[in-house]
């Protein structure tokens, strides 16, 4: 079986660093603890996946880190700083479709730069269109965001979280209303962005198969309120391949990583079961 190395990895610089986090909210008179003692490290230019359970806390753990809400207690760094601006520091792409219906495709893109670049009109368009055509709309410009796939759609989230030029990209389930066969091809054109761009990347997902074809590191996450259960380095080459998920590793990775969930729901399960006794 793989090692999954539970131990950290020694990382070059740290795009992001995060200590002791805890996030609770107050909901109909009661508390509920979405993340507990959560601490990780991420390297700059590393492809990070936070995989756990549906409503585990992945999506309020990102949304931290992008400045969109701020910790109960803890420590967080992005890039040295203890301020993370949103379209500056941290780009953020999420699961449900986010561009402006009343723009075409061009124009949603150039709009994500308006406040975020000194860029002319021009510039910013000209960028736009490189942006286009590195996630495959070139033929798609002048098209109305309704007139898109969903897998298109996405591709626009994409290039306009691009355009912002921050260092770190976030992304919260972004394929998870796909079908499977643009998932995967999704996931392909992220790979080749991502190659050439070098951004650090932080995605979020509950499919152990996507964090294996995507991630340089996976962090497992508990059940809700978020711990790290386990931090796993994918010693798979890149680039990645679709003929990859047949190799006997990543299968192994891929079935430890399903035991390791699984086991733990379990005890929680039981665990629930016994307090309620």
């Amino acid at each position: 079986m793989p090692d999954l190395r539970f131990s950290r990895a020694a990382a070059s610089k740290q795009a992001i660093r995060i200590r002791q986090l805890y996030k609770t909210y107050d909901a109909h008179k009661e508390k509920i603890a979405a993340l507990e003692n959560l601490s990780c490290d991420i390297a700059e230019g590393e492809f990070a996946v936070i995989l756990g359970p549906s409503g585990c806390g992945k999506s309020t753990l990102v949304r931290i880190i992008a400045g969109l809400e701020q910790p109960s207690s803890g420590t967080i760094l992005v890039n040295g700083s203890r301020d993370s601006a949103p379209g500056k520091t941290c780009s953020m792409v999420f699961q449900s479709y986010t561009s402006f219906p009343w723009l075409s495709v061009l124009d949603n893109i150039a709009f994500a730069m308006r406040y975020t670049s000194t860029k002319t009109k021009h510039e910013r368009r000209t960028r736009a269109q490189e942006l286009a055509r590195m996630v495959g709309l070139e033929n798609f410009e002048n098209a109305w965001i309704n007139e898109l796939s969903g897998g298109m759609k996405q591709r626009v989230s994409i290039a306009s979280a691009l355009a912002t030029e921050s260092r770190i990209l976030i992304m919260d389930e972004p394929f998870g209303a796909l079908d499977s066969q643009t998932r995967m091809a999704m996931q392909e054109q992220l790979l080749t962005i991502t190659e050439k761009t070098g951004k650090t990347v932080v995605f979020v997902t509950h499919d152990i198969e996507e964090a294996l074809v995507l991630g340089d590191r996976i962090y497992v996450c508990t059940s809700r309120p978020a711990r790290i259960l386990a931090e796993m380095d994918v010693a798979l080459p890149r680039p990645r391949t679709p003929e990859m998920r047949n190799r006997k590793i990543f299968v192994e990775m891929k079935y430890e990583i399903f035991h390791l969930l699984r086991d733990h729901v379990y005890a929680q399960i039981l665990e629930t079961h016994r307090a309620r006794r």
